[in-house]
């Protein structure tokens, strides 16, 4: 079970604002990679992301991204 966080940065702090959460069961880490950043253009939310983290069971973090990354 991972979770994906959708969030905006601040720029002036680097500060993260969660705009969303969504749940998802697998315990394959590379096709929650591919589900979260398909949730990231798609997903209905206030604003848009900036960028998504994915946290594991236990809440700790596995995975960021953001569209302005290279090589993720």
């Amino acid at each position: 079970m991972f979770t994906f966080e959708f969030f905006r940065v601040r720029d002036a702090d680097d500060a993260h604002a969660v705009l969303d959460r969504v749940a998802h069961d697998t315990s394959d880490l590379e096709n929650a990679k591919t589900r979260a950043k398909s949730l990231f253009e798609t997903l209905d939310m206030p604003q848009k992301p900036d960028a998504l983290r994915i946290l594991d069971e236990r809440g700790e973090e596995v995975f960021i991204w953001s569209p302005d990354s290279h090589g993720a």
